[in-house]
């Protein structure tokens, strides 16, 4: 097993870092040591700006910075080599020679990321979230719930993220350390817990969750919970410490955590590659290898994004046990590819009462048939086919984005009738994750949230920068920063306090009331 760094950091680049820590504090990038053959382009994300500026006016031009760089160890090229191998494993099964290649970065390619919206609409028809497959009409909430979201179901399982098995080890939990400590001015009451999940059927693999809870001490009963899909504590301090920037990033006013305590709510940590890891090495380890005896994948198998989600509901189960939390009041929170494992948790758990799906792009919120940013070929690609079932391959090889019998907008639908806040940046910055392709989305997904009572964006028009659509239960605002959630935290926790309540705080005279 390799530690989280090593797989971090094995294909690291300016996009790549901001992915992971939700700013994108690298204009100049990072250029890993010419050891190895680069990899993929195709699969290189754009660099993003800063999100907590706005991108400079030019200036008279001066000498660019050298780019720091990264040279990967022996340990992390093979995790590489070993992903690419079984990428090409899972071809070889669908028959394929070779793949559309992704968009790229470098605006001179003549495969360059597409920025402009005229040239977007290249399928211009979306698959109706509302006909039935043998072509009729969905016409009342039964329908939906016994015979059209089941249909929709059955097609993300088998050509976009894998089916989750039927019989999936259980999971106990325990609780590591419990400490009275302070975040900020609020006192809070911090546990860390491991979720072990059963491995007798493979000891050979070992997977344990790791998960932490902070709820205000001072709360007189159960309290709703934010939930993040992030990075491990000791992950972010090496981050920190090999980049500095982060570190500067993250002292920048109020943290999500403070404003969420600031609301009387708890929240938890959740760290998805403690259940599967993030390459496709990791295929036969984790979760899915536990489970496939350490073999691998079936076309229609499961992936990470799917594996995150499931872990994601094994951390509910938890806090379902847990007296400090009200779990009918539990929200999901989740950045760029979290973002995706984010939505995919909210559409396949109905336990979940509202999710904040951040920059989730490609494979998340973000249209597939919308060419814009990042692409089916760059999911498809070696570096990122492993969140995904191997059958979505398909769509960058024979076939297209317009073949898709579904698209994001229908798994925005499965959410439904719950509140999900769907946020992206400018495109200056986060146009790799396409604002207006998840827009678009958003709005497809309206008519299913009005079939069942509930109320839609309000548009079909894209709004202006920084306008926030949070009055229907689907809501969207894009903000002005780069590839980072940090902006639309304040408008997620403003939609999400119409469905939260949080319990009364004791106080000084609640306390003598109480004679204590």
């Amino acid at each position: 097993m390799v530690n989280d760094s090593s797989k971090f950091f094995l294909a690291i680049s300016s996009r790549a870092l901001s992915v992971v820590v939700g700013v994108a504090m690298l204009p100049a990038g990072l250029a890993l040591k010419a050891q190895t053959p680069p990899a993929n382009p195709a699969t290189t994300p754009a660099p993003q700006t800063t999100p907590s500026t706005q991108v400079a006016p030019a200036t008279t031009a001066t000498p660019a910075a050298p780019r720091p760089t990264f040279t990967p160890t022996p340990e992390m090229l093979a995790i590489q080599a070993a992903s690419e191998r079984d990428h090409q494993r899972a071809m070889d099964e669908l028959g394929i020679k070779a793949l559309r290649p992704g968009a790229e970065s470098d605006a001179k390619s003549p495969r360059a990321a597409n920025y402009d919206e005229s040239k977007a609409n290249v399928y211009p028809k979306l698959p109706d979230p509302l006909v039935l497959n043998n072509g009729k009409r969905v016409t009342t909430a039964r329908m939906w719930w016994t015979q059209r979201r089941p249909q929709i179901v059955e097609l993300f399982d088998r050509e976009i993220y894998g089916r989750t098995p039927a019989n999936l080890p259980k999971v106990t939990w325990e609780v590591v350390s419990t400490t009275q400590e302070k975040n900020g001015d609020v006192p809070v009451v911090t546990k860390k817990l491991t979720g072990h999940v059963d491995n007798s059927a493979g000891p050979k693999i070992t997977v344990n969750i790791d998960l932490t809870l902070t709820t205000p001490a001072n709360a007189v009963g159960p309290v709703p919970v934010i939930m993040e899909l992030g990075f491990s504590k000791e992950f972010m301090a090496e981050l920190m410490k090999r980049f500095p920037q982060v570190a500067q990033q993250a002292t920048q006013g109020p943290t999500w955590q403070q404003q969420v305590l600031a609301k009387g709510w708890g929240y938890a940590e959740y760290i998805p590659t403690t259940v599967q890891p993030d390459n496709g090495a990791g295929l036969t380890e984790g979760i899915i290898g536990l489970v496939n005896k350490g073999q691998p994948r079936k076309l229609d198998d499961w992936g990470a994004l799917k594996a995150w989600g499931w872990g994601a509901s094994r951390a509910l189960d938890y806090l379902e046990t847990d007296k400090a939390v009200d779990a009918k009041q539990v929200g999901l929170e989740g950045h760029s590819r979290y973002g995706k494992a984010t939505l995919v948790a909210m559409a396949y758990d109905p336990r979940f009462a509202v999710g904040y799906v951040s920059s989730s792009g490609e494979g998340g919120a973000k249209l597939y048939r919308h060419i814009f940013g990042e692409q089916i070929g760059n999911v498809a690609g070696a570096q990122e086919y492993h969140w995904m079932a191997e059958n979505f391959l398909k769509y960058a090889g024979p076939l297209t984005p317009g073949d898709l019998p579904v698209d994001a907008h229908e798994l925005i639908a499965l959410c439904a009738p719950r509140p999900v806040f769907i946020s992206g940046g400018a495109t200056e910055g986060d146009g790799w994750a396409d604002a207006k392709g998840m827009f678009l989305a958003a709005a497809g997904a309206g008519p299913v949230y009005r079939l069942l009572g509930k109320k839609d964006m309000g548009t079909m028009e894209f709004p202006p920068m920084e306008t926030a659509l949070i009055d229907g239960d689907v809501a969207f605002r894009q903000h002005a920063g780069g590839h980072t959630p940090g902006p639309n935290w304040p408008t997620f926790l403003a939609f999400a306090s119409r469905y939260l309540q949080a319990p009364a705080m004791k106080t000084a005279s609640t306390d003598a009331s109480h004679g204590q």
